[in-house]
């Protein structure tokens, strides 16, 4: 995505009071969704080691940020993409009850990132993760659960509106359930990128169902590693997938703005269809995968939600370094300075 300098940009609070603001939101989002989604806090890792198929693979193109160690015979570890499947071993290390799980402060590098407004190299997000039961594994759940999450992030923005009174609430009262085949039915001539912004601009809030699965042209909505989210499972509306995006309309930039990826896990049926369509069955050896399959972790729901996501949505800043520190080109860091944008 190319630079969006938004017409006539103003900032609504000024560097200083930003970084107050930033403090006040992520203390509140945090205990709140641990308080409505039965979470507890945990330590995570910032990298793993390589070749152990804990590291999330994302769209599988992007390559890790890696180095060796020479204190333990220059074994090669890599920072983490994200801890989508670390958090469901630490489910069973933990032995936790569903209907309860964890939460963290998920730090990481992504050098292939293309810098936007919207991307960094630098990645922060609560990760979480929550045992269920297997008859949980359906879409009522994950929708309920999606609709948990959706109201935290409108409490906090009513919050940040009660202290900042110039930022005014944008996000409508309920999120709206789309699957990616349904917005390919009604915008067959349009990309992906193209049918999220119809979809969002028009529902203010939307959850897309089934990233990760061919649709009836042959193509994904997007891509979703095979071994964490549940693409393929057919649900109770005929289509496949048991998780999605929440996705926000953003006025400052007049674009859709993915605020979370999540979902029901694999189970170990559906890893195995997964990893077959994606071209992988050859994961299944990897001690994750290995012990997955053998029925070791529980079943389980989860997710990313970006920190500095929600907060320059929740702020309407115009630009992710708004609001945390990062290192972005010369060039868009004076287009930014020049449109009165100003990168931390």
């Amino acid at each position: 995505m190319a630079l969006i300098i938004p017409r006539k940009y103003k900032q609504k609070l000024l560097p200083e009071t930003t970084e107050v603001a930033i403090k006040e939101i992520k203390d509140a989002f945090q205990a709140k969704l641990s308080k409505t989604l039965n979470l507890r806090r945990v330590t995570a890792p910032l990298f793993v080691v390589k070749g152990t198929g804990i590291n999330d693979d994302l769209n599988g193109v992007e390559t890790p940020v890696e180095f060796t160690i020479p204190a333990m015979g220059n074994l090669t570890a890599q920072v983490v993409h994200s801890l989508a499947k670390w958090k469901r071993m630490k489910l069973a290390a933990y032995d936790i009850a569903p209907d309860f799980g964890i939460y963290t402060d998920m730090n990481a590098i992504r050098s292939c990132e293309e810098l936007d407004n919207l991307h960094s190299l630098y990645v922060d997000q609560w990760d979480w993760e929550k045992s269920i039961r297997p008859e949980d594994r359906n879409l009522d759940y994950l929708k309920a659960t999606v609709t948990k999450i959706y109201d935290v992030v409108r409490e906090v923005e009513r919050m940040i509106y009660e202290q900042f009174p110039h930022i005014t609430p944008t996000l409508p009262e309920k999120i709206t359930f789309i699957h990616s085949q349904q917005l390919l039915d009604e915008y067959p001539d349009l990309t992906p990128r193209e049918r999220e912004a119809k979809a969002a601009e028009k529902y203010g809030a939307i959850f897309i169902i089934g990233i990760g699965s061919k649709l009836s042209d042959g193509k994904p909505h997007d891509g979703r590693a095979p071994d964490y989210d549940d693409w393929s499972t057919v649900n109770e509306e005929g289509y496949k997938g048991l998780n999605g995006d929440i996705i926000v309309w953003n006025p400052v930039l007049e674009i859709p703005f993915e605020l979370s990826s999540m979902g029901i896990r694999v189970s170990p049926e559906s890893m195995k269809v997964q990893l077959e369509e994606a071209g992988c069955p050859e994961r299944a050896v990897l001690p994750f995968h290995s012990e997955l399959l053998a029925g070791h972790y529980p079943c389980s729901i989860g997710g990313g939600i970006g920190q500095s996501r929600i907060c320059m949505f929740l702020l309407q800043k115009a630009h992710i370094g708004e609001v945390q520190a990062s290192i972005w080109p010369a060039d868009q860091i004076e287009a930014c300075r020049n449109a009165g944008i100003m990168l931390l």
